[in-house]
């Protein structure tokens, strides 16, 4: 296969659902004439036209509020936020209209929305920037929540997004535009949502993740195993909403210890429910309580130095496994 970025990835993935169906279309904010902030949507503009590549002022609720509009009438519209940060503008087209459309219509109207953009650090962006936002659009029944961390997953989820009938808060990880990966070719390409998947086989300790954390946990694995000998196995979750955590659970039945790894600030995270649900599920299979490491509960600094304290590092996944384990600071 051949290996793309993840900005390309995504890139790709909108154009080849546009390609196949006329229905689709993006909006947002510099994104025709000025190709993207992150040139996500190069050459898009002259490609489709400015009734499907369409420039909008810097008004994310009325951004938000006419898709819901357009996909509740047939279409399938892609917004791009510059950053999912300045989705809260929206959150009342979101979370009041778009999440419950369906349930208020008794199910005969669907809203096959995707609302797509850049969270969490990434290279001094600040406090208003940086922000990860997965625990609270999944607090939210009617929205589905997926946060790829491979270029492979960038492309199949979010074409199986757009092809859906449910709103969907697709969260790129502004720190992988730049990753490469294999990423199929062909429109078929889809991935499936609410699919974990093991993507390093261990048998001391399960590592949960997802996004820029899931990359981060394997170079984290590769490092116990080679220095340790110890065999983590790591767990990338994919979606968040819909959650599956049934290879979590067998993971767990093998290493009978677990460690969650998010970037977002600890209380109330995503990493909370997923160590809630461990503990609730196979709590007799654990040989010590479910490890969490998370960003620091501070808004993001401006200052570099400051800024690489408030993101999980490796040295802190690493504690938490010698935790776990029981092996001290050896």
């Amino acid at each position: 296969m051949p290996e793309k970025t993840y900005r390309d990835a995504i890139r790709e993935a909108m154009m080849e659902e546009m390609d196949r169906d006329p229905t689709v279309l993006i909006m947002g904010e510099d994104i025709g004439i000025y190709e993207g902030t992150f040139r996500i949507t190069a050459g898009m503009l002259k490609k489709y036209g400015s009734k499907r590549v369409i420039d909008t002022p810097i008004a994310e609720a009325g951004m938000v509020g006419t898709a819901v509009g357009m996909a509740m009438l047939g279409l399938r519209p892609i917004v791009e936020m510059m950053t999912i940060n300045f989705a809260i503008v929206a959150a009342d087209q979101i979370l009041n209209h778009a999440a419950k459309v369906r349930y208020f219509s008794g199910g005969q109207v669907d809203v096959p929305l995707v609302i797509r953009g850049p969270q969490g650090a990434g290279v001094q962006l600040s406090a208003q920037h940086s922000q990860s936002f997965e625990s609270f659009y999944a607090h939210f029944p009617g929205l589905k929540v997926l946060a790829p961390g491979t270029p492979a997953d960038a492309k199949g989820l979010l074409k199986t997004a757009i092809r859906g009938k449910d709103p969907v808060i697709f969260l790129e990880s502004a720190a992988l535009y730049g990753l490469k990966g294999e990423v199929p070719d062909g429109e078929e390409a889809l991935v499936p949502l609410g699919q974990s998947r093991v993507v390093r086989e261990g048998k001391d300790v399960t590592i949960v993740a997802y996004s820029r954390m899931m990359q981060m946990s394997l170079a984290v694995a590769d490092k116990l195993a080679a220095e340790k000998g110890i065999e983590a196995e790591v767990i990338d979750l994919r979606t968040l909403r819909p959650l599956d955590m049934e290879p979590v659970y067998q993971s767990v039945r093998k290493t009978h210890r677990a460690v969650v790894v998010q970037e977002q600030w600890k209380l109330f995270g995503a990493a909370a429910e997923i160590a809630a649900a461990i503990s609730e599920t196979v709590f007799d299979e654990l040989d010590a309580p479910v490890a969490r490491v998370t960003g620091e509960d501070v808004p993001m600094p401006y200052a570099r130095n400051l800024e690489l304290l408030a993101v999980p590092h490796e040295e802190q996944v690493l504690h938490a496994i010698r935790k776990v384990m029981y092996r001290g600071e050896d």
